[in-house]
């Protein structure tokens, strides 16, 4: 048997358990302790706070393992062995607690304290991907309630899914190419049928023609697979907005029944002449639009009843209904229902935020009565859940009010009507002004936002800038022609970025046969990218970008400051809560040797790396000199990142 203390030491570190003993544990200073019983018999380990709110565990018997995900091992008289990046413990029994000296490690392994990357979400690099469209995880869910007739060219499910995401989160492609944060299309179970809006037939594939709020599609996943995405993203630093639609449901089909008429209108179709006009109507013909403006009570439709009664749930929808009704003081009024359907995704999964379709179609404040309950249920999630949890930020939403533009101040004008969504629970809006922007110079461009976020018009609040999107046919590079220059105004622009699943790899927004919007939705290029040298050079580009912006947060949050035209150099310093960060970034500079003054943002002695190149520097007298081969320097004193 081996000696008391030596049988594992770890080094503080977070780490997720599969199983759980020992309920008789305790937390102190942040660390799980176990505890023995009155005879002293047991194995004492100390370890970082565990998943499920710092569960422990040891071993009951003498033989019995414990498998831990992703700890660092400091020393071991026990036998381990590594099984697909599990370590497996074999605890021993008859180990004295009282008689267990402190597990120690050699004083040369002591690791520097290290200084943690803040998040902001001003400075989020948000990856948008179709669910339907970006990866097939599991082709057994691909064909669900008969959706199998012929659709028009891609307007029909293309297989991609909950599992396919989770799959490439594994696989660390959002962490090479710096992602914060990942925006899903709906989730929520989708119209059986297709119907032709004048484009061919189609499928709710995109998620935004809801069936049941309730129910997740089969197409894109369960439950379990949506509770592992969001796991899975958390543990890799990554935040997660669930897209959300409470304007309308899906359409009228021969499957998909129209909601009662307390519900939804169908008529009149938006004419956009004014606000009335915009807010009070169908989106399009045949999308019925829910009555958000009521506050009279309804009763459940009788088919969602029936629905819920052959699924086998409709005893507990209907206690969950009462007590959410019962304890908010609500009236059963069509929006409140939706809020609660909604909200409970934060609370059952932990959703980071939410991204609000069609937003200026509905009476702002239900986006407010949205906020406040998804607030609560974030805390409630977090306070369940406080290994999970990444920070203390709060819950998160932004607006797609369409056609808004932040150069226009923080209200939206409907022309008869200014209506401030800022004020309504949204701490960003989609900016719709980026991508015409973009087509300026890079300082007009950076200084623009940089003023209009610092003591301008939209101090203290944030954008969401794009340059492609699912249903924005005029994008900045439809063609793909400049996506080097795509992925530098946006990644390095103040604000928040939206990377549209396959800007990063030039995937095509023109697509032969294709009509309208289905023509920026094609399956993502992961073939090219395997295969083509020019798809590869674009993600690195892209990936270089990102991260650098991840790991410093003075460049979507820092004041921006141009120091010369000719190479263009400029800097961004953010300040804030203790942590200050400085970046010297210079674009367009000739390949091969290069020097450069710093024009004082670092000190001389100071060594700085480029992340692009990867090369390093000491500044004297001022200046740098590097010999890359490329047209980027992205300066920054060396430092390991902890992001």
């Amino acid at each position: 048997m081996p000696k008391a203390g030596t049988l594992l030491a770890l080094r503080k570190t977070t780490v997720k358990f599969t199983r759980m003993r020992n309920p008789n544990s305790r937390l102190t200073n942040q660390e799980a302790v176990f505890t023995s019983d009155s005879q002293g018999i047991g194995k004492a380990l100390v370890l970082a706070p565990a998943d499920e709110g710092a569960r422990v565990l040891f071993a009951s018997t003498p033989t019995e393992s414990l498998t831990v995900d992703y700890p660092r091992i400091a020393r071991s008289s026990t036998p381990t062995r590594i099984v697909k990046s599990k370590l497996i413990l074999v605890c021993l029994l008859g180990v004295c607690l009282a008689g267990c000296p402190p597990a120690r490690r050699p004083a040369e392994e002591t690791p520097a304290v290290e200084k943690k990357t803040p998040f902001s979400w001003r400075n989020a690099t948000v990856y948008f991907l179709l669910t339907d469209r970006f990866y097939n995880g599991n082709p057994g869910n691909d064909v669900h309630f008969n959706r199998n007739r012929t659709p028009a060219t891609l307007r029909g499910f293309a297989g991609g899914d909950l599992r396919g995401v989770t799959r490439k989160i594994n696989e660390g492609y959002f962490d090479r190419l710096g992602i914060t944060a990942l925006w899903l299309t709906p989730v929520v179970e989708q119209t059986h049928g297709r119907t032709d809006e004048g484009t061919g037939f189609t499928y709710g594939y995109h998620g935004y023609w809801a069936r049941d709020w309730t129910a997740l599609d089969p197409n894109f996943g369960t439950e379990a697979e949506l509770r592992a995405l969001v796991d899975t993203a958390h543990q890799h630093g990554i935040r997660v907005l669930l897209d959300v639609v409470a304007n309308h449901t899906g359409p009228v089909t021969n499957q998909d029944p129209a909601w009662p008429g307390s519900w939804v209108r169908q008529e009149p179709t938006c004419t956009y002449q004014g606000y009335e006009t915009t807010v009070a109507c169908t989106l399009v013909d045949n999308l019925p639009d829910v009555h958000t403006e009521s506050n009279q009570p309804v009763a459940l439709p009788e088919e969602l009843r029936q629905k819920w009664r052959r699924e086998g749930r409709l005893e507990r929808e209907l206690r969950e209904l009462d007590e959410f009704f019962r304890t908010t003081g609500y009236p059963r009024a069509p929006r409140f229902y939706l809020v609660k359907w909604l909200t409970d995704y934060v609370r059952r999964y932990g959703i980071d935020g939410f991204r609000v379709d069609t937003a200026k179609h509905t009476e702002a404040g239900v986006w407010a009565e949205l906020k406040k309950e998804a607030e609560k249920a974030f805390r409630d999630w977090k306070v369940r859940h406080p290994a999970k949890k990444l920070d203390d930020n709060g819950f998160f939403m932004v607006g797609e009010v369409y056609g808004y533009g932040a150069g226009g101040g923080r209200a939206y004008d409907y022309g008869d009507r200014k209506v401030d969504f800022f004020a309504n629970g949204f701490e960003s809006l989609i900016n719709f002004d980026f991508k015409y922007d973009a087509r300026r110079s890079y300082d007009t461009l950076f200084t623009k936002y940089d003023t209009i976020l610092h003591g301008g018009s939209l101090a203290g609040l944030n954008v969401l800038n794009y340059l492609s999107s699912h249903d924005d046919g005029d994008p900045f590079d439809r063609q793909r022609t400049r996506p080097l220059e795509t992925g530098t105004k946006l990644l390095l622009s103040p604000g928040a970025a939206q990377v549209y699943y396959g800007d990063e790899t030039a995937r095509p927004l023109v697509v032969e046969g294709a009509q309208g919007d289905a023509n920026l939705r094609s399956f993502m290029n992961w073939d090219q990218l395997e295969k083509d040298t020019t798809v590869r050079a674009t993600l690195a580009h892209w990936s270089k970008l990102g991260r650098f912006r991840k790991q410093h947060p003075a460049v979507g949050d820092g004041r921006h400051r141009k120091w010369q035209d000719t190479p263009y150099v400029f800097s961004r310093h953010y300040e804030r809560d203790g942590y200050s960060d400085r970046v010297l970034v210079a674009l367009d500079v000739p390949g091969g040797n290069k020097t450069l003054s710093v024009f004082g943002v670092f000190a001389d002695g100071t060594v700085l790396k480029d992340a692009y190149s990867g090369r390093e520097s000491t500044v004297k007298a001022g200046k740098v000199t590097l010999s890359t081969p490329f047209s980027i320097l992205l300066l920054a004193t060396k430092q390991e990142a902890t992001d």
